[in-house]
């Protein structure tokens, strides 16, 4: 145990934090962990980071590994998808396209969508909530204000995208004339709610989804996406525990949905555009998807998960 301790501090003492989170590859641990490792089907980097791993918990660092807040190795954004399963390839294989329905009960919505787990628009999902109208950036940035959104946890995640922002308070203050798309400097963010008190005043504002049954339990986490015209989320499959709906409240996206990687030869990719009352509802844990705002009116959408 002490020489895996004296080890491992000599390899963060040797690489500074930037070069192990990027080029860990080059560790000479790597070498002895690769060679006992060539004739599997791994590549260097991965085969690296196992070895890391493999020296915490020689040395004992797995309590502070994956329980302390603050990670010791920031993992790649996309690490999750190294360890998810392969899909069974019938959730797409016979599926060409996104359908639209209206009026839908919720047993034909669960027996013809979510069984299966085949991606669907309700075309009346949202048509007369009364978010679609009070929801805007002034709603958010007074909402958020009030609710003193600065004080909450760190697990309340925000997504940047391609903004320079670090935080949504940061976001909800932008120049004016950019919040509404006047000085043609596109930005697109999304957040997840744990504020209690914006919670409870964002749910005067909707409803669950008709097309859900009352014993189908929806999730009190609510995740916000709002931007203007241009790309919004890049492609990525999601690391949640649910299917999600999402609501198009404002404006018009196109959803771009691709089968996973190990179905490409037996499914094809789809595109949707989910029009403002429409309501999205895809499984982001096997299906890859990308959104593009269309150009118009800002883009807000709200949604959740569901079991």
């Amino acid at each position: 145990m002490q020489k895996a301790e004296k080890r491992l501090q000599a390899i963060l003492q040797k690489y500074n934090t930037n070069f192990v989170t990027k080029d860990y590859s080059k560790l000479d641990v790597n070498k002895k962990i690769f060679f006992k490792f060539r004739f599997m089907c791994l590549n260097k980097t991965t085969i690296a980071f196992m070895g890391i791993i493999f020296m915490l918990v020689a040395a004992g660092h797995t309590t502070n590994l994956f329980n302390n807040s603050t990670c010791m190795i920031d993992m790649p954004s996309d690490a999750s998808k190294w360890f998810r399963e392969p899909e069974i390839c019938d959730i797409c294989e016979s599926v060409t396209e996104v359908v639209k329905v209206k009026n839908v009960s919720a047993s034909a919505f669960y027996s013809n969508f979510v069984g299966p787990a085949k991606p669907v628009v309700v075309t009346d999902g949202a048509k007369y909530w009364p978010a679609s109208k009070i929801f805007t950036f002034k709603f958010f940035q007074k909402l958020y204000k009030s609710s003193n959104h600065e004080s909450e946890s760190s697990s309340c995640q925000f997504f940047p995208y391609k903004t320079e922002f670090t935080s949504l308070h940061e976001a909800l203050n932008m120049d004016v004339k950019r919040a509404e798309l006047e000085n043609g400097e596109p930005w697109y963010i999304g957040w997840s709610n744990c504020n209690d008190y914006a919670g409870r005043i964002l749910r005067k504002h909707y409803e669950v989804p008709y097309f859900l049954p009352n014993t189908s339990e929806n999730i009190a986490l609510n995740w916000i996406f709002m931007g203007g015209p241009g790309q919004g989320a890049h492609m990525h499959v999601d690391n949640v525990q649910f299917p999600s709906w999402q609501a198009q409240l404002k404006g018009k996206k196109l959803w771009r949905l691709a089968p996973p990687p190990e179905c490409y030869y037996k499914c094809q990719e789809m595109q949707v555009t989910v029009e403002s009352g429409e309501i999205i509802v895809v499984d982001t844990n096997r299906w890859y998807h990308q959104t593009f705002i269309l150009p118009g009116e800002i883009s807000i959408t709200i949604g959740s998960e569901f079991d």
